[in-house]
């Protein structure tokens, strides 16, 4: 049986071996009886390649700051209407 960590307001976070049909569900705290939801957690990267782990640590931090975009070399502007078509034949 796999093992699941979840969180108690009271007592802190513990861990705790369920079957997967119970994974999911809140649990009792062993130590004051209250109602803990399980610690949803991304997976250790220990063993996982360094390309890979970079590749997750950037997608992760995207998502709370996100890269700034710079401006092209040569400085040109991207303007909104103006793009593609430098003669109009008129």
């Amino acid at each position: 049986m796999p093992i699941y960590e979840f969180l108690c307001r009271e007592c802190g976070s513990f861990e705790q071996r369920r079957s997967f049909a119970e994974a999911g569900g809140p649990t009792t705290c062993p130590s004051c009886g209250e109602e803990a939801r399980r610690v949803y957690s991304i997976p250790a990267t220990k063993n996982v390649p360094s390309a890979l782990s970079s590749a997750m640590h950037r997608a992760e931090k995207s998502a709370h700051e996100p890269e700034v975009a710079r401006q092209p070399v040569g400085g040109e502007k991207y303007r909104p209407g103006h793009g593609g078509h430098h003669g109009h034949g008129h």
